[in-house]
């Protein structure tokens, strides 16, 4: 049991016991000892009544905003729990005390508030906050390449939900619908988004929004009819230069479908392997076959999309072998992007309640091979992010070749842009550059709600955007 006189603390610190693999039994309670001395604004820790005590103060700057405050209370509080547990059970981790999604976007907070220089990124992620070397290295990485960022308060992300999958992977925890549960809800959820996306361009000429990329996601979006996919993209009718539409699935790729995208100015789409090994295919639930990986990649090369590819490291039965092989067979295809996931076993999911074995150390092995190979090869890191239950505590990271990079990865991943969500489950984020603060508005999660509640939802996000 982990306990705390700070609940918003609590989260954070149980991710950081369970990523160190502690035992329930083990009672912290350190962060009583937190104080804040609202005079000299020092802020600091200390354990009182023992000879083994951890120091270290901290000057809160007045001017801070109050979500980058309550982020220095929980790297503080962190900071403290991951030296006694490092000392106590005589481990480190790859990410040191860090548990948040976006490591990126922690040093990113810490160069525009002043605490370090742009060159000592990887420097003081080792010193403050016990991540490896190598994670560090990645993390400056990916913040040298991310070169296409723009603050501005009136320049925005649209955001499209499409939750339907064919089948559902058994790694899968997202709120998605096989396609045969929900067929015959589809045609009115279509026009529901039609009917949020019509809202949605009231909110953009009322406060002189500018529209930067559309990301239709989901779930597997190209799962569509023809004749659906052809009457969303007709109320898309923004002028992007990047305009992306997932298209996970082999089996939903179609010429006709393709040639809808490029009519209506998509510009990226991503087709997903995962694994080039069929019997895994097989073993996670997707029913395609390699022969129809590279058809459908074949088919979006005719007509000039930029591909992304997505990979898992750990999925069930996979080796270091046949990752190597997978890794290699991308590298032969050169798709634009290549997104390399580490398996995240997550609730809700049929892996969470049949786990399988999973060799902790191949994993990392896995990580390292595609981010060295990648790398020699002519792809670098541009986006980072984290899931809970994660293998060995490891990151999804996307490579890009040329300038092929997706501004929309990265404007979502550091929160730099708001970001207007449409559909079930599609959350909108918006971004307050000079106030420094960001707020959420969900909608509800699923189909058959959303159908029911749209008018309800629009109201809300009127509310929300005044």
């Amino acid at each position: 049991m982990i306990t705390t006189n700070k609940e918003e603390l609590l989260v954070a610190m149980q991710d950081l016991c369970n990523l160190f693999g502690v035992n329930e039994s083990i009672v912290i309670n350190h962060t009583e000892n937190i104080v804040e001395d609202e005079v000299t604004n020092n802020f600091y820790y200390k354990e009182k009544d023992k000879e083994d005590t951890y120091s270290y103060s901290y000057k809160l700057n007045p001017s801070f905003s109050d979500l980058y405050k309550k982020s220095i209370r929980k790297r503080f509080v962190n900071n403290q729990l991951y030296q006694i547990l490092s000392k106590e059970l005589n481990k480190t981790l790859p990410w040191g005390s860090l548990t948040g999604v976006r490591p990126t976007k922690l040093a990113r907070d810490l160069i525009e508030y002043g605490e370090m220089k742009s060159h000592l990124v990887s420097e003081i992620l080792q010193k403050d906050y016990f991540v490896s070397k190598e994670k560090a290295e990645l993390v400056a990485n990916v913040i040298k390449n991310q070169k296409c960022i723009i603050r501005n308060d009136n320049l925005i992300d649209l955001y499209v939900n499409i939750p339907i999958c064919p089948t559902r992977c058994v790694y899968c925890s997202f709120i998605s619908s096989e396609i045969g549960a929900v067929k015959d809800k589809i045609d009115t959820y279509i026009n529901s988004i039609i009917k949020e996306i019509n809202a949605v361009k009231d909110i953009i000429k009322n406060k002189a929004y500018i529209v930067r990329t559309i990301y239709i996601g989901g779930g597997t979006p190209s799962v569509l009819t023809p004749m659906q996919l052809e009457k969303l993209l007709s109320e898309l009718n923004f002028p992007v230069s990047e305009f992306t539409v997932e298209c996970g699935r082999a089996d939903t790729i179609t010429a006709q479908k393709l040639d809808i995208l490029k009519k209506h100015n998509v510009t990226r789409i991503s087709i997903n392997p995962q694994t080039f090994c069929e019997a895994t295919l097989k073993r996670i639930g997707r029913k395609q076959k390699n022969s129809e990986i590279l058809k459908a990649y074949s088919l979006a090369l005719e007509r000039d999309f930029i591909v992304n590819m997505d990979f898992i490291a750990g999925l069930p039965g996979e080796k270091l072998g046949i990752f190597k092989r997978t890794i290699n067979t991308a590298i032969e295809l050169y798709p634009n992007n290549i997104t390399v996931h580490t398996l995240s076993i997550k609730r809700g999911s049929f892996l969470h309640d049949n786990q399988p074995t999973f060799e902790n150390q191949e994993v990392s092995k896995m990580v390292d091979y595609a981010e060295k190979t990648l790398m020699e090869n002519g792809y670098k890191p541009y986006y980072l992010y984290r899931q809970k239950n994660q293998l060995n505590g490891l990151e999804n990271v996307g490579y890009y070749r040329d300038n092929d990079l997706c501004m929309f990865n990265i404007d979502s991943m550091e929160e730099t842009n708001t970001v207007i969500g449409i559909g079930a489950n599609a959350i909108s984020k918006r971004v307050y550059n000079i106030e420094k603060k960001l707020k959420r508005e969900p909608n509800v999660k699923f189909i058959e709600e959303y159908n029911e509640r749209i008018d309800e939802l629009i109201e809300r996000k009127k509310q929300f955007f005044e």
